[in-house]
């Protein structure tokens, strides 16, 4: 049998996810409006969300947009005994499910044709205890979600699929390697 190395294992996601919920705030501490579709901004996040006010387009900018894992907010639920945890509440842009987020990580993906590179983690923040309670910091951690760039501008809408490829991330390897000598020069 031929053993594949733990980065060949990596690069194998065959599991398409799809978009369930889409937020955004356009002011801090402001409203979160949940459109059905948003368009996404090249360099710059989701049209209409507070992130992208006021900004230039960044190719290097690492939290773009915000992505949860949908099958986590049962988990926390069920930390945080409640019945169910509205997304609203945890500040991320997109809700995504059945595609295991933290593996697209450094990774290129799309949703519905628009890419994103995912660029880290996405910590909780102090609000959480504000917005889930007593104990709502310590239930996030580790069910944040990733921080993504936007590489491509385009629609995206609830239902829409997500996946990664081998040769998405091939096709902008070029782009992405070219930005980290930029950054590091």
């Amino acid at each position: 049998m031929n053993q594949r190395s733990v980065k060949e294992l990596m690069e194998i996601m065959p599991q398409v996810g799809k978009l369930e919920w889409i937020g955004l705030r356009s002011e801090r501490r402001g409203a979160i409006l949940q459109p059905k579709t948003v368009q996404v901004l090249a360099g710059l996040g989701l049209e209409g969300d507070r992130r992208i006010k006021n900004k230039k387009v960044d190719m290097t900018a690492k939290r773009q947009v915000t992505l949860l894992q949908s099958e986590h907010l049962k988990v926390l639920a069920a930390i945080l005994a409640k019945e169910s945890i509205d997304p609203e509440l945890l500040r991320r842009n997109l809700v995504v499910s059945g595609i295991n987020l933290n593996a697209l990580k450094d990774k290129v993906f799309s949703i519905d044709g628009v890419v994103f590179q995912g660029t880290g983690y996405c910590h909780p923040c102090s609000r959480m205890e504000e917005n889930l309670g007593e104990g709502g910091y310590n239930a996030m951690r580790g069910h944040g979600g990733i921080t993504a760039r936007a590489l491509t501008s385009g629609p995206i809408s609830i239902g829409n699929s997500v996946s990664y490829s081998k040769e998405l991330e091939e096709k902008y390897a070029t782009l992405l390697s070219t930005e980290k000598t930029e950054v590091n020069a």
